[in-house]
């Protein structure tokens, strides 16, 4: 793997947010563009070990651990609703805490579906989206999706305790290897740690609960559509070619909808960060230079009270459907 420059410290810190302790790591000049850094399932903020180093110089980068990942707090789910939509709170709820005004984000996986609705949330804060490995268009469920696709059509116990195979060591491996060039560049302490995480106590209920709550996404994500069209926010896409999760022929529907993004696809797969570190951050230093004015570096947003402003609501659906033509 490529060594980083390192040009500055990275701090690992805890906050409360949504009445739960969040793991985040940051790095970079306090005044600087913050850059909001969105994991994936099964990972967490470690996905963002190499990337950090690469941008820390120049950008305010924020890498939460979502509840329940990483190094984050584990609320029991009697108290604490694992939705995307609560997941989104508490995102919302870190950047309040710490004071964060305009901010671009970067979505991977999960991450897209948190992020989006701060977006959708915030679009007068929003300042970029870049894009890795990310859902945005529906698709048919098949191929790695047909389990979860079953889960989601009935959402019973045997479809649920089948769904368990995406928890699997074997499973987490795959998400890290299939597509990639060369496989000695991936790191095996990926799913390691990955799947020691998810085997603590409760948590892998929680990832099932997650995992069946993708079916309620296509209302955000048409959401995020018509907003591309309609706003066309400076959005860069850096995704791997060769992910089974999320075909490449499905992320560049983007272009459709917004034709100025600007568009890579990696010879890479799903986790395109473990051997494309250099290329993605080479890229998004290009891309923040020129769209993220510096002007907005010390912008915050006015305190408010308790609520969700411009939160989606969730619906039904399985990920099918007709799209906005």
């Amino acid at each position: 793997m490529e060594s980083a420059n390192r040009t500055g410290p990275v701090h690992y810190r805890t906050a409360a947010a949504g009445g739960v302790n969040v793991f985040y790591r940051e790095a970079g000049p306090k005044d600087a563009p913050v850059v909001l850094l969105l994991h994936g399932f099964p990972s967490s903020s470690r996905m963002f070990r190499d990337l950090i180093p690469r941008l820390s110089d120049a950008y305010h980068l924020i890498a939460p651990d979502y509840p329940a990942f990483g190094h984050s707090a584990v609320p029991g789910r009697s108290a604490f609703g694992y939705t995307f939509d609560h997941l989104a709170d508490v995102a919302d709820g870190l950047l309040e805490q710490l004071g964060i005004g305009k901010f671009a984000i970067y979505v991977m996986d999960f991450g897209a579906a948190v992020g989006f609705r701060l977006a959708l949330r915030h679009p007068e804060r929003l300042s970029a989206i870049i894009v890795q490995n990310a859902p945005l268009y529906p698709w048919e469920a098949r191929g790695w999706w047909a389990t979860l696709g079953q889960y989601w059509a009935d959402g019973s116990a045997a479809h649920r305790h089948a769904a368990r195979s995406y928890l699997d060591r074997d499973g987490l491996r795959g998400q890290y290897l299939s597509g990639v060039q060369d496989p000695s560049r991936i790191d095996p302490d990926n799913w390691v740690i990955d799947k020691a995480l998810i085997d603590r106590p409760g948590v892998d209920e929680i990832m099932l609960d997650l995992l069946y709550d993708i079916r309620n996404q296509v209302p955000v994500f048409k959401a995020l559509q018509e907003f591309l069209w309609e706003r066309r926010p400076p959005t860069l896409v850096a995704t791997g070619a060769n992910d089974e999760i999320f075909p490449e022929q499905a992320v560049r529907q983007i272009l459709t909808d917004h034709p100025a993004a600007e568009y890579h696809a990696l010879q890479t797969g799903h986790f395109a960060l473990e051997d494309k570190a250099a290329e993605i951050a080479a890229l998004m230093r290009d891309f923040l230079a020129r769209t993220v004015p510096r002007a907005s570096r010390l912008e915050r947003p006015a305190p408010h009270g308790p609520g969700r402003p411009g939160a989606t609501a969730g619906s039904h659906s399985v990920l099918t459907g007709e799209r906005r033509p």
